[in-house]
């Protein structure tokens, strides 16, 4: 073992000016995570030097075997935490060979929302709080649950610290490191209410590139879980009963919120937000219906409201946005599954272009 370790950690630069560049993409049921890799020539710092790539589209559920090609496009780089180096991930999007986006693709209409003059002169930030379910591989139960029984009832595990509380840490620490070595912009991490659940929070992120960085981040997470022998669930309910579930709390910023009096146009975005609520609830991620149910810190699934400071609401002012008559609001009902691509467009979209 100590042998393999060692040539995993193998590094490569003072040896060959070749470098190894890991394409990712998003299969076919719009969460599994797909990648391979490949040898180039030397260092890559910009996606548009780098050669499209194929897949074979019929493995993953995104073409027809008679017809199975499917075309790679980069579009994001960032440094490689498992190789190191100079090595690369390098996030993609699918396209048939005619150059048509496939229809799993959701970065190419996300990137046109986004690159709309209108979106564009509003700098759209996001922040993006990504909870998670670490489970016991051969069970599928909650690490640090006993198997086939429950932890004592929430309260305790929040934030917590102590081995009978706060469970996972090494892996969730190292992912925090791996983010921040890749460059991805990660800026904190929590334990949960439910014990075995954390989070992770990407941003403030501009446009685009908050649904490319949740993406690597959950990438680098699923590779890490992978090494523990740990399985990584982003379902937005995975224990039935009184736990909380997972969502993807999505925090958003236009310039003119940001701006004194900004306050006025968050009001405005919001109500925008109640008119299309039935719209982005769909689009919010499977499974949602059994997270959202008014309890567990969730609003209704079927009724739209706001709040300053109310974690029971769809959509939460935080105080010093209140006081300050600008900032930030939070939209709390996205799930822990959903597409960063989506969400984040979907809301520059109501917010910005709908008149």
């Amino acid at each position: 073992m100590s042998l393999i370790n060692d040539l995993i950690n193998l590094d490569l630069t003072d040896t060959t000016k070749k470098i190894i560049a890991e394409y990712i993409w998003i299969g076919g049921s719009g969460m599994d995570l797909r990648s391979k890799a490949r040898t180039l020539s030397g260092p890559v710092s910009d996606p548009k030097e780098l050669p499209k790539w194929n897949y074979d589209g019929s493995s993953t559920g995104q073409a027809p075997g008679t017809d199975s090609e499917v075309i790679l496009y980069p579009q994001a780089i960032f440094k490689d935490p498992f190789r190191r180096g100079n090595n690369i991930l390098v996030m993609c999007d699918a396209y048939t060979p005619a150059g048509d986006p496939i229809p799993t693709n959701k970065r190419h209409a996300a990137a046109q929302i986004f690159s709309h003059p209108d979106v564009e002169k509003e700098v759209p930030w996001y922040g993006i709080e990504q909870e998670y379910t670490l489970l016991q591989k051969d069970v599928r139960w909650p690490i640090g649950w006993p198997v086939g029984g429950f932890p004592g009832p929430q309260g305790p595990y929040y934030c917590s610290a102590g081995a009978d509380k706060a469970f996972g840490r090494d892996i969730v620490d190292s992912h925090y490191k791996a983010c921040l070595y890749a460059g991805v912009n990660i800026s904190g991490i929590n334990g949960e209410v439910m014990p075995g659940q954390w989070e992770f929070q990407v941003g403030p992120s501009v446009g685009i590139s908050a649904g490319d960085e949740l993406w690597i981040a959950r990438y680098i997470l699923e590779r890490i879980t992978e090494l523990a022998g740990v399985v990584l669930s982003f379902d937005p309910k995975p224990i039935p009963g009184d736990w909380n579930g997972a969502g993807a709390h999505t925090n958003y910023s236009t310039k003119t919120m940001r701006e004194d009096g900004g306050i006025v146009v968050i009001k405005k975005a919001i109500e925008k937000l109640g008119l299309r609520h039935k719209e982005h609830i769909a689009a919010y991620g499977e499974g949602n219906e059994r997270r959202l149910t008014g309890r567990h810190e969730t609003a209704d699934i079927n009724s739209f409201s706001w709040g300053v400071a109310n974690r029971g609401a769809s959509i939460r002012v935080g105080r010093d946005t209140e006081k300050d008559g600008k900032g930030y609001f939070e939209d709390r009902r996205p799930a822990s599954n959903m597409d960063p691509y989506v969400v984040t467009s979907m809301i520059a979209e109501t917010t910005i272009l709908l008149k």
